[in-house]
């Protein structure tokens, strides 16, 4: 996109007004994004109820930041990833320094009269992160993880809140 000379310059001389007229200035930014070094990413089957999965991620580092709300979990060769329930849009999650977010992970609907099975499961805490790869057995399912018409709650301060979120928008 090309900017026109003219209306750099207009805008430079109202950011200037803006300047000296006192107005406050913005905001600061929030924590950055989370270094992909700097968080744990924790799963395990859940031990209540079948094709679930318990994720978290922990931030190991310094100082606050953030994953993106909503955990990208891929199954697989699998394309996609588990959609969110509620269904939303991508926004921060900030984690305080030391601190977990949780979330659940229903790997196949119930009602499915289909499904594939995978030897891997992988969870990022941002799109951005390539993720942490769990194997099909250390999730439970030796024979492969269940996948069809995957969901995944958004993170929660506790993995409690997690689960009962994903009961009540898949039950």
């Amino acid at each position: 996109m090309r900017i026109h000379p003219a209306l750099a310059a207009s805008s430079a001389a109202v950011l200037a007004l803006i300047a000296a007229s006192g107005a406050p200035a913005a905001a600061a930014p929030g924590p950055a994004v989370c270094a992909e070094r700097a968080i744990e990413v924790a799963a395990t089957a859940s031990p209540d109820v079948a094709d679930v999965v318990r994720i978290s991620v922990t931030n190991q580092g310094p100082r606050p930041c953030v994953v993106d709300r909503i955990p990208t979990v891929t199954f697989g060769d699998l394309d996609g990833a588990a959609l969110p329930v509620p269904a939303t849009g991508s926004a921060p999650y900030r984690l305080a320094a030391g601190r977990s977010a949780f979330a659940a992970v229903r790997t196949l609907d119930p009602a499915s009269t289909e499904l594939r099975l995978v030897d891997r499961m992988t969870v990022a805490g941002h799109p951005a992160h390539y993720g942490r790869t769990f194997d099909a057995a250390s999730l439970g399912a030796p024979r492969g993880i269940r996948v069809w018409e995957p969901v995944t709650t958004w993170w929660h301060p506790t993995q409690t809140e997690a689960d009962a979120v994903l009961a009540e928008h898949t039950n």
